[in-house]
C-alpha cells in the first residue's frame, strides 16, 4: 500500500503542477430531501419491469429459433414474464421510485445541463455518492453514466498513472501496470484493457477462470512491479475482481484472492454489480457477503441492475478518486 500512495500522490502532483487537476462542485437544486422511506421486500407491483407484450407473430419467431413448438399456437396471447433482466428487485417498478421520477422532472426538468465539472453536478448527484459511499463503507464515490464506463474509467485512469510519471514518453516496459485478468472478465473491462496496450500502458495477463493456482503462478513469473489483478479488472498494484459473475453467476474464490493479495502486495478492486442490493444483510453487494469489505480498495458497480435505476459508480478512498 505504501508503494501505492506513492504512485498516487506522484501522479496528482505532476496534474496539479500541469493545472489538469479538478474537482466537482455541487450545484443547489432544492432544500435537502425529507427521510427516505424502507425498502420491505418486492411487491406485487414489480411484475410490472418483467411483464411485457409480444405480437403474436414475433412470439412465433421466437419460439421456432428456440427450436420450441405449440400445439395449440391460438392459446399464446404474448403475455411472457422475463427471466433475463436485471431489475433483480424490482425496484424499477417501485411506486416510491415513479413517484419520485416524475416529481423530480416537473419541478427540475430532463439532462445533466453539462458535464460534471462544469455545471452538470447537483447537491442530488453527491447526495447518491455519498450513500453508494456509504454502502460499500469506502470514503468517497464516482458517480458515472454507466457501469460499463465505470469501469473503462477505472482502468483508463489506473493505466494513466504510468504515463504521467514517464515524463511525457511511453512507459518502459518495467514502468507499466501488469494487469491480471479473470478469462470471463466482463467486456467493460477487457475493452479497458485493450485501450492500455494500445497506448503501451499495460502488459497482459489472462488467467484460468476463479484458478488461483494459475493466477499465483503468473504473478510470482511476473517481474513487473505494478500489478493488477482483474477479476473485472484494474491496474496498478491491484486487483479487479468480478465477486459476481455476470454469465455464469458464480462468485470469485474471495479468500484465495485476499492471501494473494496479502503475499504480493497489490490493490484489491472488485466489480460488483451484479451483487450490489443482492447480496449481504445490507445490500452491501458480495464484499459485505464475504465480510471483507475493508480488504476492497475500489468497488465499482451499477445503477441498472439491483438498484432498477441508470448509471454506474466507483467506491473507494478520497484520493483515489480524485486520481
Amino acid at each position: 500500500m505504501a508503494q501505492w500512495n506513492a504512485l498516487v500522490d506522484a501522479a496528482l502532483a505532476r496534474l496539479e503542477a500541469r493545472s489538469l487537476l479538478r474537482a466537482t462542485r455541487p450545484i443547489a437544486l432544492a432544500p435537502p430531501l425529507a427521510a427516505p422511506g424502507t425498502f420491505a421486500g418486492p411487491g406485487p407491483w414489480d411484475r410490472a419491469g418483467v411483464e411485457i407484450r409480444l405480437d403474436r407473430d414475433t412470439l412465433y419467431q421466437w419460439l421456432a429459433e428456440g427450436g420450441e413448438t405449440c400445439e395449440q399456437e391460438e392459446k399464446l396471447d404474448g403475455n411472457l414474464i422475463l427471466f433475463s433482466g436485471n431489475d433483480y428487485m424490482g425496484l424499477s417498478s417501485h411506486p416510491a421510485v415513479r413517484e419520485a421520477a416524475v416529481k423530480a422532472a416537473q419541478e427540475y426538468g430532463m439532462g445533466p445541463r453539462g458535464s460534471a465539472l462544469i455545471c452538470g453536478y447537483t447537491t442530488y448527484h453527491k447526495l447518491v455518492e455519498e450513500s453508494l459511499a456509504e454502502l460499500k463503507k469506502k470514503e468517497d464515490c464516482l458517480l458515472c453514466p454507466t457501469g460499463f464506463s465505470a469501469n473503462m474509467a477505472v482502468m483508463t485512469a489506473l493505466g494513466s498513472i504510468s504515463s504521467l510519471l514517464a515524463v511525457g514518453r511511453k512507459p518502459a516496459e518495467d514502468e507499466r501496470i501488469a494487469i491480471f485478468s479473470d478469462a470471463l472478465n466482463h467486456a467493460s473491462i477487457i475493452d479497458g484493457i485493450r485501450l492500455l496496450e494500445r497506448q503501451q500502458e499495460a502488459l497482459v495477463f489472462v488467467y484460468k477462470h476463479c484458478d488461483m493456482s494459475h493466477l499465483d503462478f503468473l504473478l510470482s513469473s511476473c517481474s513487473i512491479e505494478k500489478k493488477v489483478v482483474v477479476t473485472d479488472r484494474q491496474v496498478i498494484n491491484e486487483v479487479f475482481m468480478f465477486f459476481l459473475f455476470s454469465m455464469d453467476g458464480d462468485f470469485a474464490p474471495f479468500p484465495e484472492l485476499v492471501k494473494l493479495r496479502r503475499k504480493y502486495g497489490f490493490l484489491l478492486v472488485i466489480d460488483d454489480a451484479h451483487g450490489t442490493l443482492v447480496c449481504g444483510e445490507n445490500g452491501g453487494g458480495a464484499a459485505e457477503l464475504f465480510e471483507c469489505e475493508n480488504d476492497i480498495d475500489i468497488c465499482v458497480g451499477s445503477l441498472s441492475k439491483g438498484v432498477g435505476c441508470q448509471g454506474g459508480f466507483i467506491a473507494c478512498r478520497f484520493v483515489l478518486k480524485c486520481s
